[in-house]
C-alpha cells in the first residue's frame, strides 16, 4: 500500500506549514489561550483562505472533497504548532452532517469559514460509551439532557447532539442558546463547555448508525494531530539534550538517553503507519474493518503519546512541566488526546471485541 503523500498534498502541507510557523507562533498561541475568546477571528479568517475549512466540503457545497488522507495531512501540521482554534470540532460536525446528507446551506457557509459547529458526544455518566445517554427528545422535536466536555461548544453556531427518541438514538442539529452554555478551559488550553438542554429546539438528521461513523471520524483525526504534536515533541527533545550541558558534555552525548530517545521515535512511527492505516480503511464499506482500522490506531498512538510525552516531560527535567516551554503544553495535549472518545483500554477491549466476532462468523 501506498503512503505516499501527492504533490498535491506536499504541497498543501507546506503552505499551511510555512503559515502557522510564521503567524501561529508557540507565544502567538499562548496569548490566544489566555484571552477571553480563546480562539482568534484572524486565524479562522486565514484557514478559510487557505482552503482547510472548505477541504472535507463537497465540490457541490463549494468545498474540495477531501478525504481521510487529506485530512491527515492537515491534522498533522495542526497538532505540531498546537493550534487551539476549533478545527477539529467544526470538521467533526461537517463530516457528521455529510453522513447525514442535510446541508441546508450549513456546508457551504463552514467551507466559507461563517459558521463553527460540534458534536456533543459526552455525558457526565458515559465515559466512552457512545450509546449510554440520558438525554432525551420528546415527540415535539425537544431535546432534554446534558452533554458534558463538548469541545469548543460555545464557540459553535450549531451543535449536533445524540439523544434517545422512542428508547432509539438519533441525532439531532441544535442551533446556539446562550442559556444552555457553561464554558471553561481544559488543562491543553482548548475550550470545552457543559450544554443542559431543557426543552430545547432540535431537527432530527440522522440514526443511531451515522453516530459511531462520526465518532470514528472524530477518533482518526485525534490520532492525525497526535502525529503532528509526537513529531514535534520528539524533535524538542532532542534539540533541548543538544543544548543541556552536565559534566562538562551536552546529556545528548549519554548513551542511556540516545537509548531513550531512539524508543521514542520508535512509538511515533509506530502510531504514524497504523494511522495511516486507518486512514485508508476509513472509507471501508464493511463497518467493522473500519472500526477494527480506527481502534487499533487509538490503542497505539495512545501507548505513543503517554510513553513519548512522559520520557519527554523526564529528559526535560524541571523545566519540563512549566508553562514557559513547549513540551509541557505538546504533552498536556497529547493527555487529552490520548482519553477523548476512548482510552487505550476502551479501543483496545473494541478491537478485540470486533476482531472475536469476525473470526467466529
Amino acid at each position: 500500500m501506498n503512503f505516499n503523500f501527492t504533490d498535491e498534498q506536499q504541497q498543501f502541507r507546506d503552505a499551511l506549514r510555512r503559515y502557522l510557523d510564521r503567524e501561529y507562533t508557540f507565544d502567538a498561541r499562548q496569548k490566544i489561550v489566555a484571552s477571553q475568546q480563546g480562539v482568534d477571528a484572524k486565524h479562522w479568517s486565514a484557514f478559510a483562505e487557505l482552503g482547510l475549512l472548505a477541504l472535507p466540503v463537497p465540490e457541490a457545497q463549494g468545498g474540495f472533497d477531501g478525504g481521510p488522507v487529506d485530512m491527515l495531512v492537515v491534522m498533522q501540521e495542526l497538532g505540531r504548532a498546537l493550534v487551539v482554534e476549533p478545527y477539529w470540532a467544526t470538521v467533526v460536525g461537517i463530516e457528521a452532517l455529510k453522513i447525514a446528507s442535510y446541508d441546508e446551506g450549513l456546508m457551504e457557509r463552514a467551507a466559507r469559514g461563517e459558521l463553527r459547529l460540534s458534536v456533543a458526544f459526552n455525558e457526565p455518566h458515559s465515559r466512552y460509551d457512545l450509546f449510554d445517554m440520558q438525554t432525551i427528545a420528546n415527540e415535539n422535536g425537544k431535546l432534554n439532557g446534558i452533554k458534558s466536555m463538548v469541545q469548543h461548544g460555545a464557540q459553535a453556531d450549531y451543535w449536533i447532539v445524540p439523544a434517545r427518541h422512542h428508547n432509539e438514538v438519533k441525532l439531532y442539529l441544535v442551533e446556539r442558546d446562550e442559556s444552555v452554555i457553561t464554558e471553561y478551559r481544559t488543562i491543553d488550553g482548548q475550550r470545552a463547555a457543559t450544554l443542559t438542554f431543557r426543552d430545547t429546539s432540535a431537527t432530527q438528521i440522522a440514526g443511531a448508525e451515522a453516530l459511531e461513523k462520526v465518532a470514528d471520524y472524530a477518533t482518526f483525526l485525534l490520532c492525525a494531530e497526535a502525529l503532528g504534536a509526537l513529531d514535534a515533541l520528539n524533535h524538542a527533545t532532542v534539540e533541548y539534550t543538544k543544548a543541556r550541558q552536565q559534566f562538562g558534555q551536552p546529556i545528548a552525548r549519554f548513551q542511556a538517553l540516545q537509548h531513550r530517545m531512539v524508543e521514542m521515535l520508535i512509538h511515533a512511527e509506530q502510531a504514524r503507519s497504523i494511522t495511516y492505516l486507518a486512514a485508508a480503511r476509513y472509507t471501508s464499506d464493511d463497518p467493522a474493518t473500519r472500526a477494527r482500522a480506527i481502534s487499533a490506531a487509538k490503542a497505539r498512538v495512545g501507548q505513543a503519546a503517554r510513553f513519548v510525552g512522559q520520557q519527554a516531560i523526564q529528559l526535560h527535567g524541571g523545566m519540563g512541566v512549566t508553562n514557559e516551554v513547549a513540551a509541557a503544553h505538546w504533552f498536556k495535549r497529547l493527555s487529552i488526546v490520548e482519553n477523548t472518545l476512548g482510552d487505550v483500554d476502551h479501543h483496545l477491549a473494541r478491537f478485540a471485541s470486533l476482531t472475536k466476532m469476525e473470526t467466529s462468523e
